[in-house]
This record gives C-alpha cells, structure tokens and sequence, in this order.
C-alpha cells in the first residue's frame, strides 16, 4: 500500500518541474521573440541602407553626367574664346570686318551668362537638397501616414522653391529688390524656354497631328477659364479626412429607395460613422465634435469631408469607383427639400478649385500671367536628351519662383507656398490631361498615317463596313461616295476621335457642371428601369448645353458630319450627369491600351524569336500594327454593342457603346497573343 505522505511529495515535486519546465519554455519564447525583433531590425537597417546607397549611387552618376556636360560646355567656351581672340588679332590686323567680330564677341557673351546662370542654380538646388536632408527624419515621422503624397510634392517641387527660411527672410524684408529679381528671372526663364521641348505652351494648329507624348495643353480656351474648374490639389490633413470618407463609405449600405425618412436615417448614420472615426483619429476634435451629437452643429466639418470626397475623385477618376457613386446618390438624396428639413443642415458646398481660390487671395491675375504656362506644364522625356530636359526642367522651376515672388500677399492665405499649391494644382490638370487626352491625340496620329481618305490600293486595308456583316449595324464605305448612300467611315472615325479628345481636354468644366446639374434642388429625379436595371433617371440640362457647344465646335473644326449628332442624356440609354461622366471617363481606359501595344510592337520586334513569329503570322511589324488598326477602326465604329437596332447606331453615345463593345471581343481576334506579349491585362483597370 502506498504511503500517502510519499504520494504527497511526489506530487508537489511534479508541479515543482512542471513550473520549472514552464518557465524555461517562458523565458525561451520571450528570447526567441527578442531574436525574431532584432533580426527584424537589422534586415529592415539593412533594407534603408542599401535603398540610401542606390539612391547615392544614382545622385552621383547623375552628377557625374553633370558634371561631363559642363566640361564640354567648357571645352566649347574655350574655343569660343579662342576664335573671339584671333577675331580681335585679325581686326588689328586689319582682316576682319568689326561687325563680324562684334557678332562672335556677343555670342560668347551670352554663352557665358547661361553657363553662369546654370551653375548658379545648380548651387542653389545643391544647398536645397542639403537642407531637406537634414529635415528628411523629422519629416518622416510627421508626415508617414502619405509619404507617397510628400514625395510627389517633392518630386515636382525639387530646387523648384528656395528654403521655408530664405522665403521667410524675404518675406520679412522691405521687398524693394522684387521687381529686379523679376526682371532677371524673367530674362533667365526668356534665354532657357527659347528652345522649350517641354509639354506644349500654347494650342497647336487644328489640323497638326500631334507628336508622341504631346498634345495641347487646355485647348483653346484662356487659362483664367480652365482655372475656373480645375479643383485644387488635397493637402495632409485633408488627405486625412480623405481617408475617413472612404472607410464610412465602405462600410455604409446605400438604400435605393426614395423614402424620406429613410434616406435622412441614412445620412445621420454615415456623419455618425464619420464622427466615430474622426474620434479614433483624433481624440480631441472628436470628442469636440460628438459632444451634444448635434450634427447641424458641425455642418462645416460634414460639408468639408464630401467636399474633399468629390474634388479628390474630379482630378482622379481611376480612384473610389464604388464610393464616388454611393457619395452622390446619398448627396442627391440630401438636396431635397423634406431630407433637408430633417437633417437641419445642407451637405453639399462648391468644389474650392484654382481660380476661386487665387480669386479670393486676390491673386487672380496670375491666371493671365503667361508663365503660368512655363510653370505647370509637362516635360517630356521620350526620346530626347537629358540636357534638354535639364534645360526644360530649370525654366520650369524658375518660373513657379518668379510667380510665387511675384503675386505673393503679407496674409497666409497668399503666401508663396499657397501660390506654389495652386500652381502645382494647375499642374495636376496638365498630367491629368497627359495621361487621358493624349492616348487619343496618339490614336489619331497612328490613324492618319495609317489610312488615307481615298480608297486604299488594297481591299484587306478597306473601312468599308456593312450591316448584317461581322456584327455591324451601320454601312459606310471607305471614302465618300457622291453616287451612293451611307457614310464615310474615315470621316466616321476621325470625327469620333475628335469628339472624344475635345471631351477629355473639357473634362473637368463637364464634370463639374455634372455635380451642379446632379445636386440642383429643383432637378429630382425618378427611378426608373432602364433595361439595365433600377437607375435613377435626372436630366442634366447644364451638361447638355456645353455637349452641344462642344460638338458644333468639332462640326466646325472637321467641315462634316457623317452619322447622327443626337447627344443622350435624361434617358434611358444615359440616365443621368452621373452615367454620362462615367462612360467618358472609360475613353482613356479604351485606347491608351491599344496605344500602348502599337508602340510597343517595335521593341518586341527586337527579339529574334518574337520577329519570326510576327513575320510569319503577320508579315511583319508594320502588317502587324496596319491589322490592329484596320479591326479597331472597322468594328469600334460600327453601331454594335446594343440589345437592339433603336439604341445603337451612330449617336454620339453609340459610338462610345461600339467601342466597348470591341473591346469585350478582343480576346477572340488573331493579333491577341500581341496584346498579351505587350503588357495588356484588361481595358477596366482597378477599382481601389
């Protein structure tokens, strides 16, 4: 029998190793965890040490490029020099007419003044970055939540403004030396645009094909125009707020029915979710702003984040594709009479854009200002050397200097950073108008110099399409002919182009005349089934008027009109402003693809396997890139896409609808395998 004192110090010897052996397990995880950290860090140091040594080893490659450049300059001075004095021997002499030696002499002088222009602006870039160096890890920690909005600042503005201290010391002064600055910086920026290769300054001729990667810079309207709708670029905090919009909209549920009292429940549960984010955010506005749960109170703050909401979406359509749409059916809803009476307070306030802002700083006459178009335009780098670019990209800086000196105000509403932020806000347009007119203007250029208005001399290279055949609903031959009916498909397609181009260069004006139309009081709407489900069916009478000028202006430019000019809006086929900003901001998504592979075929072609298989299945790249453009310009255009023969055809939302409609075909055309070796993923893009 068991003693059972024996029994009880067996057991208390048990737990005593089992506490032990849970201990050291403890304490084996707590430094194995220590380990897992510190491997962590050193691997992350390591990371930010080989990023840095990247970024120093290009710096100084850059410089030493620089630097290369200087010395032939130098080099070429040198021999300037040396021709000038031999000039001046030979005039002593006698031998050389003193015009001729006045001409070189004049010519080495303004040799040496841009040379002396550009090494002092290196200096001063030189001690601009030794600044933000060392104010880089302060930054850093203030401003990590959108350092991906710090580095674009960063990157446009780089050496393109002195110091926050020199503007202040400036500032601070009797400013009696402005006007000479002004002076010399404008005969500097004069000297460098003299040869601008930059994004273009002023609207091309109508009837001049565009260069690859360049267009007009804001069509033919003044630039105090386009300010007027040109919203202004989001600041940090505002990005913030950014942030807060888009979270409440993810997780809110949009109601589709009209119901008054439902519809204001809806709205006080989103400014609640707002609210309870700007709490998690920021504990003392929050509490501030949930205090008495009286939303009408803060009004301002609610006005202000769908502000941002919506300014933010106009300069980037690619972003909050699901939010934009649930954040305007729910602003539509608050403009009615009986929500707004509920709620006590309105949601909808003017977007702040360029122009009502330098208006109220009272600096609205540097929107007249003609460096204004120096200062925000593109610079483009395909194909052209970097001292070119150099040379583009220190007028361009020079000149945002010389704006932001100029039109500056003692009050902080225009300080030289306020007009640095509408300047880069002007910019944001041009890159906008960079990357969604200009694959257009690209379309067009590849399209007239692929066909001809005559007949082509080989049928397989034909426009002729006919109704009944490969899908189309229209019949157009090639080229006008006087004795038969039907249209004129080169007419046909170069005018839909046109039309599209002068669309996307009117974006914004379009896109915020949709906002008024969509959010006027007295336009309600109705919902109404489309054929494509429930849609809420509004006419946007604003957005019909600048359609129709817009259109007459292309019928003026092109001289004819081949097909229907009926511009749908109101109905079913385009329910509304929304659906109408929608389908034309699908444009870009469509041809910058098709464009990309078209320029892109040439590179490919470098491969040795790659050429066999396009000489061999195509006939080479020019066959190749003609096949693309004969298939896109006959079945783009063709009236297809429709559920019957009423809705498509030739209007100008048809042709928009044949265009996709392509588009959902492509994978079934023999030039796909091309698509795919180029990068082609899909028309649509991301939707986050």
């Amino acid at each position: 029998m068991a003693d059972p004192v024996h029994e009880q110090h067996q057991a208390q010897l048990n737990a005593m190793l089992d506490g032990a052996e849970e201990e050291e397990v403890a304490a084996g995880g707590e430094e194995e965890a220590g380990l897992q950290e510190e491997r962590m860090l050193r691997m992350k140091a390591e990371a930010d040490a080989a990023d840095r040594a990247a970024r120093l080893r290009v710096y100084a490659e850059q410089l030493a490029e620089y630097a290369a450049d200087k010395s032939d300059a130098a080099d070429a001075l040198l021999q300037q020099a040396a021709a000038v004095t031999a000039s001046l021997q030979a005039l002593l002499q006698g031998g050389v007419a003193p015009a001729a030696a006045a001409e070189q002499m004049a010519r080495l002088q303004q040799q040496l003044e841009q040379a002396a222009l550009e090494a002092r602006h290196f200096a001063e870039q030189q001690r601009a970055d030794v600044e933000r160096t060392k104010r880089s890890s302060h930054q850093a920690e203030l401003m990590a939540v959108d350092s991906d909005v710090d580095s674009k600042r960063l990157k446009e503005g780089d050496g393109a403004a002195p110091s926050s201290s020199s503007r202040r010391s400036s500032a601070d002064g009797d400013g009696t030396g402005d006007a000479d600055a002004d002076a010399e910086a404008e005969g500097a920026i004069e000297a460098m645009a003299a040869g601008w290769q930059g994004g273009p300054v002023a609207a091309p001729p109508a009837a001049a094909a565009p260069a690859a990667g360049g267009g007009r810079s804001g069509g033919g309207a003044s630039m105090r125009d386009r300010c007027r709708y040109i919203p202004l670029r989001l600041k940090l905090d505002e990005r913030r707020l950014l942030r807060l919009l888009e979270a409440a909209l993810n997780v809110d549920v949009l109601t589709w029915r009209s119901k008054t009292g439902r519809i204001t429940a809806q709205i006080r549960d989103l400014c609640a979710i707002l609210s309870g984010l700007v709490v998690a955010q920021d504990y003392k506005r929050g509490q501030a702003l949930v205090a008495d749960r009286e939303f009408a109170d803060n009004a301002s703050f609610f006005q202000d984040v769908f502000e941002i909401g919506r300014r933010y979406k106009v300069m980037n359509p690619d972003k909050m594709r699901g939010e934009y749409g649930k954040l305007m059916y729910m602003l539509m809803d608050s403009s009615q009479p009986a929500v707004r009476e509920l709620l006590e307070f309105d949601c909808v306030r003017p977007l702040r854009t360029v122009g009502a802002f330098l208006e109220a700083a009272g600096a609205a006459a540097l929107m007249d200002d003609p460096l204004v178009s120096i200062a925000t335009a593109e610079i483009l780098s395909r194909g052209r050397p970097r001292h070119e670019i150099q040379r583009d990209i220190k007028a361009k800086e020079r000149a945002r200097e010389t704006l932001a000196r100029r039109y500056r105000r003692e009050t902080a509403r225009a300080g030289e950073e306020e007009i640095l932020w509408a300047l880069y806000s002007i910019s944001d347009n041009n890159s906008y108008l960079l990357f969604n007119r200009d694959p257009i203007e690209r379309m067009i250029s590849y399209f007239r110099a692929t066909f001809t208005p005559t007949a082509p001399e080989r049928p397989e290279h034909s426009l002729s399409i006919s109704s009944g055949r490969g899908g189309a609903r229209l019949t157009h031959s090639h080229e006008r002919r006087a004795a038969e009916g039907g249209g004129w498909q080169y007419a046909f397609v170069l005018q839909t182009l046109t039309l599209w181009s002068e669309i996307s260069t009117d974006m914004f004006r379009l896109w915020c005349l949709a906002e008024e139309d969509m959010l006027r009081e007295s336009n309600g709407y109705r919902l109404c089934d489309t054929g494509q489900g429930l849609n809420r069916v509004q006419s946007a009478p604003s957005v019909s008027r600048a359609m129709h000028a817009i259109l007459a202006r292309c019928q003026a430019r092109i001289g004819s009109w081949v097909g229907s000019s009926v511009v749908h809006l109101g109905d079913h086929n385009v329910p509304s402003a929304l659906v109408f900003i929608d389908k034309y901001t699908q444009v870009p998504r469509i041809l910058n693809p098709v464009v990309l592979v078209l320029d892109e075929l040439p590179q490919l072609a470098r491969d040795p396997n790659i050429r066999a298989y396009i000489d061999s299945t195509f006939g080479g790249v020019e066959a190749a890139q003609r096949e693309i453009m004969v298939d896109f310009c006959r079945h783009a255009f063709d009236g297809s896409g429709a559920d019957n023969f009423f809705d498509a055809g030739s209007c100008i939302d048809g042709r928009l609808t044949s265009a996709w409609n392509w588009c959902s075909k492509v994978e079934k055309k023999r030039y796909y395998p091309l698509f795919r070796l180029a990068g082609f993923v899909g028309f649509d893009g991301e939707f986050k």
